[in-house]
């Protein structure tokens, strides 16, 4: 089921990915269209099954993020104490595009990792024994690699699952992927 969710969310966005040639880049927009045109109501119901489990406004209630660094829209899964799934829209509006790059946008590596770590925060803000109000922070980043550019357009499907957790310290370590079309994107050994 899981794997069904994922692939249907990653199929829908995959639609609208855009060539990396582009017709900017001597391709005609013929070139650019489908074979076969599905149309928005086939494309949107390829994740019809995906359900939010936390809105925009319950991450915001259980993490003090806010824009332009507030870096995850919705939780689409949700192991309470364990892990979570997420997704972060990447938006050409976005202000950090700006000067990442002119002309060339890619959502900068760091902040794939503050999304999952963002995401974790979701996770390890609803333990039990987590008092309302707390702050969690970084205290070291091992085992990240980046796969691929995530540019305006994508959908970053994020995994992120808690490994250790020590309440009375306020100590949580977790790991996690994101993806994007189904192809990796980046993955952290550990936060």
């Amino acid at each position: 089921m899981k794997l069904a969710i994922l692939a249907s969310l990653l199929a829908a966005t995959s639609a609208f990915v855009p060539s990396p040639t582009g017709p900017s880049m001597g391709r005609s927009p013929s070139t650019l269209l489908r074979a076969e045109f599905k149309g928005a109501e086939a494309i949107s119901g390829l994740t019809k099954d995906v359900e939010t489990v936390f809105t925009v406004e319950d991450i915001a209630a259980a993490i003090p993020h806010r824009y332009p660094f507030a870096l995850v829209d919705k939780v689409i899964e949700y192991e309470a104490g364990k892990r979570a799934v997420g997704v972060k829209s990447i938006t050409n509006n976005e202000p950090q595009f700006t000067g990442h790059f002119p002309g060339k946008p890619i959502f900068p590596g760091v902040m794939q990792v503050e999304a999952l770590a963002q995401l974790a925060g979701v996770v390890a803000l609803k333990m039990d024994g987590v008092e309302e109000g707390s702050l969690f922070l970084f205290g070291g980043v091992d085992g990240v690699k980046w796969k691929k550019p995530v540019v305006p357009g994508d959908q970053l499907v994020m995994e992120v699952e808690i490994t250790k957790f020590n309440a009375k310290f306020g100590i949580a370590k977790a790991t996690g992927k994101a993806y994007v079309d189904g192809q990796l994107a980046c993955q952290v050994g550990q936060m």
